[in-house]
């Protein structure tokens, strides 16, 4: 399989692929992305994909006839966390997606997968299906996953359904210590500015309901609410009572964001922390990927077969790949 992947962050896409049932086969992966500590984690893991930057440079006819394309354009100029947030698909998100649809157009591709946040406006969203003509199917990564996520994914990988509950909970996939909720607040890129005091940590988690905290214990836990009640700014920058060796409450670890979105542990080792952080909150939950694409894998063995001198293998994917 030729796969052209656009905005490709860390490759979230490359191990979905790997991890569908029996495996599909990649013969080449050119992935479009510009961060570049997303570019050297995709370089670690896959070093031979072949990386390209900025989608408004690319010439997609390159690719044309290529197998499968995969996107999901930068939400940020469309996200509710923004109040200046972009309804209408003139401005910079929806040039951004445009070039998704380029890509589609210039390339044409047997097959396409587009991913955006569920929350982004309804007028974009009926835009989107307009220009790919096909209607989204929201997935809440917490059915395969200990995370709350809901995105919409647009494709026309056929038998898309909901994936079955695998029923993973939050205190599943931590390394340490205790937590309140069964499901992860949604992992995102602004995880990698939750750090500070525990009071700041309190704060944001407790108090604003963003970003995922992890207390050390159930005493810590109660000592940490009742403290935050009392006074938002109980830990003073400059306060030792409540440091590393003594914490009410802390952030993810990168390998515990990175369960999250079902990466292999380390997956985004060799990067800073914060950078870790961020590539992973900007990329896909990879099982709910690798449940879309099995798809592919169902079309192939769905057509009839052609008698050949070729292995029962290579006879499934040449009328494919």
């Amino acid at each position: 399989m030729k796969v052209l992947s656009l905005f490709d962050g860390i490759s979230c896409g490359r191990v979905a692929l790997e991890r569908v049932t029996g495996g599909i086969l990649v013969e080449r992966y050119v992935a479009y992305e510009i961060d570049p500590y997303a570019v050297k984690i995709s370089e670690k893991n896959y070093p031979s994909i072949e990386h390209y930057g900025d989608v408004f440079e690319g010439d997609f006819t390159q690719y044309k006839g290529f197998d499968l394309l995969l996107g999901g354009s930068p939400c940020t100029f469309w996200s509710v966390a923004r109040k200046d947030r972009e309804t209408t698909p003139d401005g910079i998100g929806g040039q951004l997606f445009m070039q998704y649809v380029r890509a589609l157009k210039e390339a044409s591709p047997k097959y396409f997968l587009y991913e955006n946040n569920y929350s982004i406006h309804q007028d974009i969203k009926d835009f989107i299906s307009k220009e790919l003509g096909v209607e989204p199917v929201m997935i809440n990564s917490s059915m395969v996953s200990a995370q709350l996520r809901k995105r919409c994914y647009w494709t026309n990988i056929p038998n898309v359904i909901q994936p079955e509950d695998r029923n993973i909970l939050l205190k599943d996939i931590i390394e340490s210590g205790i937590v309140d909720r069964d499901k992860s607040l949604c992992m995102t890129s602004r995880y990698a500015g939750y750090q500070g005091t525990q009071s700041y940590l309190c704060r944001r988690y407790l108090g604003k309901k963003i970003n995922q905290g992890v207390f050390r214990d159930f005493k810590s836990m109660d000592t940490a609410k009742k403290l935050w009640g009392e006074d938002p700014y109980f830990d003073k920058e400059n306060s030792s009572e409540y440091n590393e060796e003594n914490w009410l409450i802390r952030r993810l670890t990168p390998v515990e964001a990175e369960r999250l979105q079902t990466l292999p542990d380390n997956y985004t080792e060799g990067v800073p922390d914060s950078q870790r952080y961020k590539c992973i909150g900007n990329g896909w939950t990879v099982d709910v990927i690798s449940h879309i694409l099995k798809g592919l894998k169902e079309a192939v063995s769905d057509k009839p077969k052609v008698e050949s001198d070729n292995t029962a293998l290579e006879g499934l994917f040449a009328s494919f790949c």
